[in-house]
């Protein structure tokens, strides 16, 4: 039996479409490419952005910087000097892009112009922080994105 062109085409568009729908139904079937909304209330957030935009740009105005380094002891959140202590509240939110069962927040308490996140709650890898804080009811906001 002789194989002309037209068959030859419409063997291999055959084995074209099979091998493309074995990597679709390979990637839905498997756990480890969960792709869902990583945070939870995503679009609530998003509408709230501009608050954080000007929360960012207000700290930046104001001399408001916040500086996170990474020590032997965890991860160090040094606050601007000339603010009293005593009025600063707010939180500190650590995302995990990789694994949202890693993400925590946790209150702002400083009793020295420095916040100490300790080592044992922070795997190797990225990082996103957000320091959302207040003081004399001024927001204020720093981003940063890092690799522990």
């Amino acid at each position: 039996m002789k194989i002309n062109w037209g068959t030859s085409i419409v063997l291999a568009f055959i084995g074209f479409i099979t091998f493309i729908l074995y990597f679709v139904v390979r990637m839905s079937m498997d756990d480890r490419a969960n792709h869902d909304l990583v945070t939870d209330d995503y679009y609530k957030k998003e509408l709230a952005y501009q608050a954080e935009i000007d929360a960012e740009k207000y700290a930046s105005d104001n001399g408001a910087e916040l500086t996170v380094e990474k020590t032997k002891d965890g991860l160090v959140v040094v606050f601007p000097e000339d603010f009293k202590i005593e009025d600063i509240t707010g939180k500190v939110s650590l995302y995990r892009p990789s694994n949202r069962h890693l993400d925590f927040d946790f209150p702002i308490s400083l009793s020295k112009t420095h916040l100490l996140i300790p080592d044992n709650r922070l795997l190797d890898g990225r990082w996103d922080i957000a320091i959302s804080w207040k003081y004399k009811g001024k927001a204020f906001l720093h981003k940063e994105k890092m690799v522990y």
